[in-house]
């Protein structure tokens, strides 16, 4: 570890030991510095939330976008407090409500294929899905650009037996695992490059490009997919809820898998849209381009 990973590790474990009050007069702040000085990402926000609710008012629009930022901030310091919350603060403010879901897979020998996305607090949920069970979680994750904070950001992520994968290693990893009962955990809104994928569905009312990794894999190993919806109940707590997408993905035709899990989770963004990432790029590839 050199020195810049050391001085920014030491600093994300100071500000990770602060109790919560404090962490959310923290969070405020930088609530307002995002919102209103540094204005982050405005014109991405504002233009993804035009495209995604053509019907609702500008009024109704900028409510949202302002509920995004409080809560972008507060997800900002509840990830970093990652770095220090112990095994009991994590199923406490994260609680599985059904994992006998997930579990009567897992017991019985057959491993599944975990989805969720960008939503609520989607990093606590590594944390409580490692800590539901002793069978291996694969975590598959996009690498960030700088390479330092990555590398924390795991470690952090990975504190309770979870196993980070590059996406780009996804199918060699699962092969790997292939005969040991495991869970993969896939973000199922992660952005493809042009030549990743050429695939688009309606999402959000936009034709969007997505990855069909998932369904391959899925119909590949015949693992049953469970989407994990993870909802936020309260400041700084949330629940995560189990629901099986597809028990037999081999029967399932071309893309149908891929459909149901984008619909899935569109439906419930529309229920809370202030807990998605709106500042995300992620309408940059368009079918005609």
């Amino acid at each position: 570890m050199n020195i810049k990973s050391k001085a920014l590790s030491t600093v994300i474990y100071l500000i990770s030991i602060l109790p919560f009050g404090a962490l959310y007069v923290l969070s405020d702040i930088i609530y307002f510095l995002l919102r209103r000085i540094i204005k982050y990402r405005k014109k991405v926000i504002t233009e993804n939330l035009q495209h995604a609710f053509p019907d609702k008012s500008i009024k109704e629009r900028e409510e949202i976008k302002n509920k995004f930022y409080h809560f972008l901030a507060d997800l900002l310091i509840e990830n970093l407090k990652m770095r220090s919350m112990s095994a009991a603060q994590s199923k406490k403010r994260l609680k599985l409500l059904n994992p006998e879901i997930p579990l009567d897979y897992l017991n019985k020998g057959q491993s599944i294929i975990i989805v969720t996305g960008h939503y609520a607090n989607w990093e606590w949920g590594i944390h409580s899905l490692s800590l539901m069970t002793d069978y291996p979680s694969l975590i598959i994750y996009k690498p960030i650009n700088d390479p330092v904070f990555g590398d924390i950001y795991n470690k952090m992520r990975s504190r309770f037996g979870a196993i980070m994968v590059p996406m780009k290693q996804t199918l060699r990893k699962i092969t790997e695992y292939k005969g040991r009962t495991h869970s993969s955990v896939f973000l199922a809104d992660q952005t493809p490059t042009r030549k990743e994928s050429n695939y688009f569905i309606p999402f959000l009312n936009q034709q969007t490009s997505v990855f069909k990794g998932i369904e391959k894999i899925a119909k590949k190993t015949n693992n049953p997919v469970i989407y994990c919806r993870i909802d936020r109940i309260k400041r700084g707590y949330y629940t995560a809820k189990f629901t099986i997408l597809a028990e037999d993905p081999a029967r399932f035709l071309e893309n149908e898998i891929t459909n149901i899990h984008t619909k899935f989770l569109e439906n419930i963004i529309r229920e809370k849209p202030e807990l998605w990432l709106w500042s995300h790029k992620r309408w940059k590839h368009k079918p005609h381009d």
